[in-house]
């Protein structure tokens, strides 16, 4: 898994810096909140709106792609985030990083999803293997992203944004020289596409469970910092130990687990734990030392669920894994989405509901992953079974020749 062509760790490496932005805003969003006199409803619109617009253009990565190439739209979308990272730098209001925020959303939709589909198709061994080293990139950026907005928030709020925007050019050089030249595919996809491949009963249910289940975990990084009410530095170390765990059982302990007890089961399991980690930091929200603990804690739980629901995605559908990835990733970011900004607006309420209504979510994820079951029967299949059955059903579900 880790003798992979120099074009795969380019990609893993912009990787790990787009997704430094995921977490790295976590330890200044009480900074932005107290310098620009703004409410956690509203800082938490950072948050929504890079999720917003990501979960929507996620539609349109995979047509964007198919028509000018996967390394040119990486390209693309790199530029984009390095222009929305530094205009939020130089914001003055929290409407204009809001703003700015969606514009970075727009450029991380563009990699990440044609990121996922580039490591899987240029990788070597198999498909779960390449995932792991996706979601190893995912796990390190998300650990680095709050010790960097620490780091450098602690100096200024501003910081964190220059950060990235400095790393992500440095990615940009790295991906347009080592990246070979990848042309259009055979066949343009079109909008309809992803819409299309949630016919197919399993995709749609991992997809609504990725949905409920991304609402918790978003409430959790989005909120905690609230009650937490520490200092920027401390925030991005608790969160950096969440990144770590996070990192670690999604490389070395979701494999052995599905290994194991399958796919299915492992996932169903994991929610649970994971609703009763919510529902802890529900009833002891006043109790900091336990909110820490739970938050890292919970990378534990988000680790293994990231690797197995995203390996489930690329194997359930009879689809081409870029039209899957997409519809997924528009499903899932729709519950990122809502999360923050609702999470914000309960929690100026009382404090303890925003974690009660995350727990509820992942546990109806759980539930609807269980009724989706028997949609998913060939989910611990070989490989080449798989990739057999996905070339018998895919010109009926996507309407390829």
């Amino acid at each position: 898994m880790w003798r992979q062509p120099k074009a795969v760790w380019a990609v893993a490496f912009a990787s790990v810096v787009a997704f430094m932005g995921i977490g790295l805003v976590d330890p200044i969003l009480k900074p932005i909140a107290d310098t620009l006199d703004a409410t956690p409803s509203q800082v938490s619109l950072l948050f929504t709106s890079y999720m917003a617009v990501m979960g929507v253009a996620m539609l349109v990565t995979g047509v964007a792609a198919s028509r000018i190439g996967p390394k040119r739209t990486l390209l693309v979308g790199l530029v984009i985030i390095i222009a929305g990272a530094g205009l939020a730098g130089l914001s003055d209001t929290v409407t204009e990083i809001v703003g700015w925020r969606a514009l970075w959303g727009l450029g991380n939709a563009l990699f990440i999803a044609t990121a996922l589909a580039t490591i899987v198709s240029s990788a070597r061994g198999s498909v779960a293997q390449a995932i792991i080293l996706y979601e190893a990139a995912l796990g390190l950026g998300i650990a680095v992203g709050p010790l960097v907005g620490g780091a450098l928030g602690s100096i200024s709020w501003r910081g964190p944004f220059f950060g990235v925007s400095a790393l992500m050019a440095v990615a940009l050089v790295v991906t347009a020289f080592l990246l070979p030249p990848t042309p259009p595919a055979q066949r343009a996809t079109t909008l309809a596409d992803p819409f299309r491949a949630l016919r197919h009963r399993g995709l749609l249910g991992v997809s609504i469970t990725a949905l409920l289940y991304n609402f918790g975990f978003f409430t959790l990084l989005a909120f905690t910092p609230f009650p937490l009410d520490m200092s920027a530095r401390e925030i991005g170390l608790i969160f950096f130990g969440w990144g770590v765990a996070l990192a670690v059982t999604s490389v070395f302990v979701a494999p052995r687990l599905q290994h194991r007890f399958g796919t299915i089961r492992t996932l169903i399991v994991n929610l649970v734990l994971m609703t009763a980690t919510l529902v802890a930091m529900a009833v002891w929200t006043e109790d900091k030392a336990l909110l820490a603990v739970c938050v890292v804690l919970a990378g534990l739980w988000i680790g293994i669920n990231n690797t197995l629901i995203t390996e489930t995605v690329m194997k359930a559908a009879p689809v081409e894994r870029g039209v899957a990835s997409a519809a997924y990733s528009f499903m899932r970011f729709g519950g990122a989405a809502v999360a923050p900004w609702l999470a914000g607006v309960l929690g100026e309420r009382n404090v303890h509901t925003p974690f009660w209504v995350g727990a509820a979510a992942v546990l109806a994820a759980a539930a609807v992953l269980a009724l989706t079951r028997p949609h998913l029967p060939d989910i611990d299949a070989p490989e080449d079974s798989l990739d057999e059955l996905t070339e018998q059903a895919e010109a009926v579900t996507v309407g390829s020749d």
